[in-house]
This record gives C-alpha cells, sequence and structure tokens, in this order.
C-alpha cells in the first residue's frame, strides 16, 4: 500500500512522462489552442497564469502574444522542459514556479489572465484552486479554462471516469459542465462563455503517453469490451479501443474583487456613465443580486 498522497501521486505520474507530453499530439495541437490564440491576441499588455502548465503548450502560444506568462505546474520535470523549451525559443519573458493549484504562492491581483488547459481533473480540489485563480486575478481579468468534461448521465459518466483512473491512477474526476458552472460561481467569476468540442483519442498513444502498466491496459480493453451500446455510441468507440470524449472551454470574468471593488462599481452603475449592452443589462442584474435595496432599474 502507498503511503504518498494525491500531489505526490500527481508529480511522479507526469514527471516521469514530461517528454512525451511535450510532442503529444493531443496537446501540441487543436481548435482550443486556436482559440486561445486568436483571443490572446486581444491583451499585448497582459500578464498570464498558465496553472498546471504541463509540457507548455498554453505558456508558448501565451508568450508569443502576451508581455508576460508564468508557466505553473506541480512536475518540477515538466518545468524543466517548459525552460528548456522557452529558452530555446527566446521566450524571454516565460518563467516557471513550481506548487499546487489549491495554494498559489502569488499576491492577490496579480494577473490579467489565467488559464489551464487538461489540467484540472487532476487537482485535488478544483473549488478551492478556482478560489486562488480568483484571488490573483485582477478585476476585470479572465480565465480560460480548457478540460475534457463528462457528459453528466450517470452511465457515461461512470464508464468515462473508470477508464480515465484505470490509464492514469492519479485521475481525479472529468467534471460535469453543472459541476464547472458551480465551481465558478461559487468562487465569484462571471460566465462569458462556453463552448463545445469533441476530442479523438487513439488508444495505442492514449495509454503509450502515461506509461500505463499492462495490467491496467487490459482492464480497461476488458471494461470497453462490456460496454453497452448506448456508451458505444456516445464515446464513438472502436474496435482498436479509440474513442471521443466531451470537451468544453469554459470563458469566465472577475467582475470585482472585494466588496468595495462592489460598491465602486454601484456608484459608477447609479451615476448613469455606462452604456455598453448586453454589459450593461448583466450589470444591472448581477448589483441587483448584491444589493436589491440600493439599486432600482426600470
Amino acid at each position: 500500500m502507498s503511503s504518498s498522497n494525491h500531489h505526490d501521486k500527481v508529480d511522479r505520474q507526469f514527471g516521469e512522462q514530461a517528454q512525451a507530453y511535450l510532442t503529444s499530439q493531443v496537446h501540441a495541437k487543436g481548435n482550443d489552442l486556436d482559440y486561445l490564440t486568436a483571443t490572446l491576441k486581444s491583451y499585448p499588455d497582459a500578464r498570464v497564469l498558465d496553472m498546471g502548465c504541463g509540457a507548455g503548450h498554453v505558456s508558448f502560444i501565451a508568450a508569443q502574444t502576451t508581455k508576460e506568462v508564468v508557466a505553473y505546474d506541480l512536475s518540477t520535470d515538466m518545468l524543466n522542459v517548459v525552460a528548456a523549451m522557452a529558452k530555446e525559443r527566446q521566450y524571454h519573458n516565460l518563467s516557471v514556479t513550481q506548487g499546487i493549484a489549491e495554494k498559489l504562492p502569488f499576491p492577490d491581483q496579480s494577473f490579467d489572465i489565467v488559464l489551464s488547459r487538461y489540467s484540472a481533473h487532476h487537482w485535488q480540489d478544483v473549488g478551492k484552486g478556482m478560489r486562488e485563480a480568483y484571488r490573483v486575478l485582477k478585476p476585470g481579468g479572465k480565465i480560460i479554462i480548457i478540460d475534457v468534461v463528462s457528459p453528466g448521465h450517470p452511465v457515461f459518466d461512470i464508464w468515462l471516469q473508470t477508464v480515465e483512473a484505470l490509464r492514469d491512477t492519479s485521475h481525479v474526476r472529468d467534471y460535469t459542465p453543472g459541476e464547472w458552472m458551480t465551481f465558478f460561481t461559487e468562487s465569484g467569476f462571471i460566465i462569458d462563455r462556453v463552448q463545445r468540442e469533441r476530442l479523438p483519442l487513439n488508444f495505442a498513444t492514449w495509454i503509450t503517453r502515461m506509461r500505463t502498466p499492462e495490467h491496467f491496459v487490459k482492464a480497461v480493453r476488458a471494461y470497453q469490451q462490456s460496454s453497452s451500446q448506448e456508451v458505444n455510441r456516445y464515446f464513438e468507440l472502436q474496435e482498436d479501443g479509440s474513442f471521443t470524449s466531451d470537451l468544453m472551454i469554459i470563458e469566465e470574468l472577475v467582475l470585482f474583487n472585494s466588496a468595495f471593488d462592489s460598491y465602486c462599481l454601484i456608484e459608477y452603475v447609479l451615476s448613469g456613465q455606462y452604456n455598453t449592452y448586453p454589459f450593461e443589462k448583466y450589470v444591472e442584474n448581477q448589483i441587483l443580486a448584491l444589493s436589491p435595496t440600493l439599486c432600482s432599474f426600470t
């Protein structure tokens, strides 16, 4: 029986595969990366945090278009790969910091944008990680999370979590879209954009990248072969074990970070100086929810 904690397990699991993740096509390419590239071009002066940066694919994109990037990860081996590649590509605006998502070693309101891709399903406490992200973001900042999600239906959910956990014992959970909305709203974020994609996974490379032990590979294949017709259709399960998961891009905003900020916003709105729709209507709704006795709109 292992005596290591969850963070030790994640560090060990991914440290050994750092170079494989750098060259992984699933991680190095995708519509989601194209989306990030297009989005970040609008923020050339931003200071960006890449939470759970892995081999650095998101950090490298951010370094090309924004002022400063901090690549943050639990695995020192992953960060060494990122630092070496950043030096090779001459991304002088990119630095690395080691730590866990649930306890960020950064001051309050120190970043304009927080990004995280294919990482949160390994975090021990996503809710706490989201609260930390909210803490380090400036008012008006944004967070973009990209991760595999569960479709939510119990039959599909248990199938996905089982194959994920057998393949990678550091896996915690692919959360449902509803669970993600709860994490965000309870942390204080405001939903701005949600986009669903499908992510094809080749079984051989999916297993090889994680160096899954053979007995677990056999267990995954046996479990897949027992799948129902509904599961096979939804996940587009192939004869060789390849399948397709749901991917979600969630973009959230920080409207304010404190009671003082909310008070200033109330004063600003009551002054009648803002007129941009739909943000105008959204602000009205948020302030009405926060302080219904202070505000009234017609």
